[in-house]
């Protein structure tokens, strides 16, 4: 806790001066009191142990009030979502299907826009849209306008590979190029480790065809390490659809085993997204981790309601017990 104004505290000095007076009135008080009783007067009473509970209260909230004088400011942790989380969009061809209306592209990025617009700023998003390979298309960012033109950008093409999507993630998040283990031609194996990076998150939004590129385990196991939860939301039906693709008809499915596989690998949890509703549904129950910050709040007003109320019970007590406030 810390004080706007300590310098108020030199009305603390007026305290003794009253516990002095106080003493001196209780003395003529009582001498007085000795006096009629030799007179016959009085009869002198047992002296109450509780005589000076009401002046206690009084003095304890005169004392508040002086500190309420001060505006004290106190560190309150108050809980909130921080972190970062990366939109890991599948552009493939087979996002062109339309088993989830307008269609498996189309249908996520509408309810990304959703999601994007209901975190706090605390949260960084990223944009990611992999096909054959991963391309951070919005590095990590508050800007909310930059994040909502990179999703806008997204349209489908080439074959599918998870590996580049999660590799693509895992970039945005280290702030730098970061290759599979067993890319040995971009030094993989000799690199010192991705680091850790806790609180972040890859929604990988994919229909799971994994046609192309590395194992998509292996870097599954490499965000796992790096403290990276990869949450994978299957778009469309296991029953699929036909698409066309430069006048060939492509059969395309989800495909949810190897998606299943990479969230139990990395802490995240799978889901499917087989209507627009359900996709919805499925991003606002994407959450970062919650944590706590101490924010300064002043609590001037805290300190004088308690002041008050001792007033009011100090001055409560005399009256009930005395007939008098002091």
């Amino acid at each position: 806790m810390t004080l706007t104004w300590p310098w108020m505290l030199v009305g603390l000095a007026v305290l003794p001066v009253l516990v002095v007076a106080y003493r001196r009135l209780l003395d003529g008080r009582a001498a007085r009191v000795r006096a009629m009783a030799a007179e016959g007067f009085v009869v002198v009473e047992r002296r109450d142990r509780l005589r000076h509970l009401g002046p206690a209260l009084l003095l304890a909230a005169l004392a508040l009030l002086v500190a309420a004088l001060t505006r004290p400011v106190a560190a309150v942790a108050e809980p909130h979502r921080e972190g970062t989380v990366v939109l890991a969009f599948d552009v493939s061809n087979s996002m062109a299907a339309a088993d989830l209306k307008p269609t498996r592209l189309e249908a996520a990025k509408s309810a990304a826009r959703s999601f994007v617009a209901k975190q706090p700023a605390s949260v960084r998003i990223a944009v990611v849209a992999f096909g054959g390979s991963g391309v951070v298309t919005q590095r990590p960012t508050d800007d909310r306008t930059a994040v909502l033109a990179a999703i806008a950008r997204l349209t489908p093409q080439s074959d599918t590979s998870l590996a580049g999507g999660i590799l693509g993630g895992l970039s945005a998040i280290a702030g730098r190029p970061v290759h599979a283990p067993s890319d040995t031609e971009n030094g993989a194996a000799d690199e010192t480790p991705i680091g850790y990076y806790g609180g972040t998150a890859i929604v990988l939004l994919t229909d799971g065809e994994n046609t192309s590129g590395t194992d998509p385990q292996e870097l599954a196991d490499l965000a796992s390490a790096a403290g990276v939860r990869i949450d994978p939301v299957g778009l469309g039906t296991p029953a699929g659809t036909v698409i066309e693709v430069d006048g060939f008809s492509i059969a395309t499915a989800l495909d949810e085993t190897v998606l299943r596989q990479i969230a139990d690998t990395t802490g995240g949890t799978y889901r499917r997204a087989s209507d627009v509703a359900t996709l919805a549904a499925v991003y606002d129950s994407i959450q970062l981790q919650w944590t706590t910050r101490s924010v300064p709040h002043e609590i001037t007003s805290l300190v004088a309601g308690v002041a008050a109320l001792l007033l009011l019970a100090g001055a409560g007590v005399t009256v009930l017990r005395q007939g008098r406030v002091v």
